[in-house]
């Protein structure tokens, strides 16, 4: 699974994560966590605003931060 954290280092970015990493290794499931940074990148996404989460391609949040119950959703099939 690979998971990206859409954001340029704000405060909430920082905070998403922390909480999808503490969320992964909780969990134990087998992700690959990346940052992304650059703003041009996160536009091919759609996301006008950050933080946004993407996993597996898909974006499942932006512009607000998701619950740990909505990332454990979106990571455990």
């Amino acid at each position: 699974m690979k998971i990206e954290i859409l954001g340029t280092g704000c405060a909430k970015c920082l905070k998403l994560e922390e909480l999808v990493n503490e969320v992964v290794k909780e969990s134990a499931v087998n992700a690959e966590i990346s940052k992304v940074k650059d703003i041009k990148k996160i536009m091919t996404y759609g996301v006008m605003t950050t933080p946004g989460l993407v996993v597996d391609g898909q974006v499942k949040i932006a512009g607000k931060m998701p619950t740990e119950e909505q990332i454990l959703g979106w990571i455990v099939k």
